[in-house]
């Protein structure tokens, strides 16, 4: 009878030990990426990228880029799980009017690689970071 109140005991106290121990959150990809500096770097790249490309840059040239970079800041902040707020206008109304057609969206979206790949990412955290983003397709182009 001691010994399994003993044992009882000590899986008693194995099962408390487990659930105490601190469980991690997972991490978001803002976080896995590196946070704001990394967020900032893309950004920086991705206007950098935007203004060599001549075929893109036409869709940029009236845009305020201090307000872009803002936006574009917190609007990857945001899809990527981090600790900011979208504060800019929704992608329809950024693009209405521009008529983007598939090749330059997709000309577009390289850009964005060439950015994150300068920035460091990985190819899975691009990836992932363009999952995020894929969804918007459908309020950018041919509007």
């Amino acid at each position: 009878m001691v010994n399994l109140v003993k044992a009882s005991f000590l899986a008693l106290s194995v099962f408390l030990v487990a659930c105490a121990a601190p469980s991690k959150a997972p991490q978001s990809l803002y976080d896995e990426i590196g946070g704001a500096p990394t967020i900032e770097a893309i950004t920086e790249n991705f206007i950098n990228e935007i203004s060599f490309n001549e075929t893109i840059y036409r869709y940029f040239e009236k845009t305020n880029i201090t307000r872009f970079r803002e936006k574009f800041i917190e609007h990857l902040c945001v899809n990527t799980g981090g600790p900011c707020t979208y504060t800019g206008d929704t992608m329809l109304r950024v693009h209405q009017g521009q008529n983007i057609n598939e090749t330059d969206f997709n000309l577009t979206v390289d850009l964005l690689v060439n950015a994150m790949e300068k920035a460091g990412l990985t190819y899975p955290q691009q990836n992932r970071v363009l999952k995020e983003l894929a969804p918007m397709r459908k309020e950018m182009l041919y509007k």
